[in-house]
């Protein structure tokens, strides 16, 4: 493709996506998704709504990792379809720095890398950070192309909501925030 003819797309890097009563994917049931990265090559995100009912120790001991037992009991979230066997942790940005950290945002980065893991096993993490399995992920055009099918609804991330709000109030928390009531979406869907 030469580069006039290239599509300009805005990323939504940083933006919640919230599926909409339609989309009939059974991988996504009700998920709000963090968007990490977003280019014309695809996009790449974390669902931060659906809790695993799998604590952090049974990673901890998976990878040999000593920890106390409050960094343990908390629960890992499935954050998408894609290599469930790979961990993402999301968490707010901080001075310090892991080996695969990526800042996403002023007060949102990504780690991928074990030495995070350890760190919070034993309390000297991030404060606030969520444990992930899997990643939900579209080719080049595909989030576009559900998008204009009103699959999902693009919403501002917000930090709070990723990390200061209960997992089963994040949906509502993150439509609230541009002035939407979850209860009043219906499935039905039309172009003005």
């Amino acid at each position: 493709m030469s580069e006039s003819t290239k599509k300009i797309i805005s990323s939504l890097k940083n933006h919640f996506l919230l599926a909409m009563p339609g989309l009939n994917d059974p991988n996504f049931a009700q998920p709000v998704v963090y968007i990490c990265e977003h280019s014309v090559d695809g996009a790449m995100g974390l669902i931060i709504n659906h809790q695993l009912d799998i604590p952090a120790k049974a990673i901890f001991d998976q990878l040999d990792l000593e920890y106390h037992d409050q960094q343990g009991n908390s629960l890992i979230f499935d954050g998408g379809p894609v290599q469930r066997d790979r961990g993402f942790i999301l968490h707010k940005t901080s001075e310090q720095q892991w080996e695969s950290t990526v800042t996403i945002a002023d007060d949102i980065s990504l780690t991928a890398s074990k030495d995070i893991l350890s760190d919070i096993a034993l309390g000297n993490g991030p404060t606030d950070a969520l444990i992930t399995l899997g990643y939900s992920s579209w080719g080049a055009g595909q989030l576009e192309d559900e998008l204009k099918q009103n699959s999902w609804l693009t919403i501002p991330a917000d930090s709070a909501i990723i990390f200061d709000t209960a997992c089963d109030q994040r949906a509502g928390a993150a439509a609230s925030s541009i002035g939407l009531d979850l209860n009043m979406l219906s499935s039905d869907i039309g172009h003005a």
